[in-house]
């Protein structure tokens, strides 16, 4: 089987998998929002997740976050800001050369839960390179679904694999780093999920109601340029200064 045949099986069985979750998900009442669908669900209970996070020991020591924008997550970014982390998380769909919001928390302008909010973030925040930013001990992922072995389902975008593929060619990412995502205890799958070589897995799952450690997850060591079609590339600008010739 080629190599694009492959992504294409792989991309239907994820979207198979997020379909399944958002509809347990909007029968169980288990989001804020209308639906769960098409996006990262903003999760009941994602405040005490947070707080779950919190106590962890690799949390307790981070002093640099990488999050994600998505709402499930804010309470996660706004602890991190409280407690004298520094946060940065991307510009939507890395669209610009400096693709990088970067959240100090000794120059904020308005409250931590204020300034975690993605709208708020972009107003305040300077966006930086990458070269501006320092390694991440701890990276903040939302997922669609997730399995106890690590592996994640997304929303489908692909930008989170690009992002922590990015940082780590960069050496901002490494064995020092801990990935994260937190989620409701019913996008935990005790099943086997898709995923390609360019898929981050996650090292610890965080539910309202349990902590779950997962055994080597899969890391990408870079950029897959074969996963990349030419389109992609060029709407990224640090992909399109990046990219191999051809």
């Amino acid at each position: 089987m080629s190599e694009d045949r492959m992504l294409v099986d792989v991309n239907r069985e994820k979207q198979r998998v997020r379909e399944r979750v958002w509809n347990v998900l909007d029968t169980g009442g288990a989001t804020y929002d209308a639906t769960a669908h098409g996006r990262i669900p903003n999760f009941v209970g994602s405040s005490a997740a947070a707080a779950a996070l919190g106590e962890l020991a690799s949390w307790k020591h981070a002093r640099v976050i990488k999050a994600v924008p998505d709402k499930a997550q804010l309470p996660v970014r706004a602890l991190a800001l409280s407690e004298g982390k520094t946060v940065f998380m991307a510009v939507p769909r890395l669209a610009d050369p400096a693709p990088f919001y970067l959240l100090d928390p000794s120059a904020l302008t308005v409250p931590p839960a204020e300034a975690a909010a993605g709208r708020v973030a972009a107003d305040i925040a300077p966006k930086v390179g990458v070269d501006a930013l320092r390694a991440v001990d701890v990276v903040v992922l939302g997922s669609v679904a997730v399995n106890r072995a690590g592996v994640r389902v997304g929303k489908g975008a692909g930008y989170s694999d690009l992002e922590f593929a990015l940082l780590t060619e960069a050496g901002l990412i490494g064995d020092h780093t801990t990935v994260v995502t937190t989620v409701h205890g019913l996008q935990v799958l005790d099943e086997e999920l898709p995923a390609t070589t360019h898929d981050v897995g996650v090292d610890v799952i965080v539910t309202p109601e349990e902590i779950i450690n997962c055994s080597s997850p899969h890391r990408p060591s870079g950029l897959v340029w074969e996963h990349l079609d030419a389109q992609k590339i060029a709407s990224i600008p640090v992909l399109a200064a990046r990219a191999p010739a051809s």
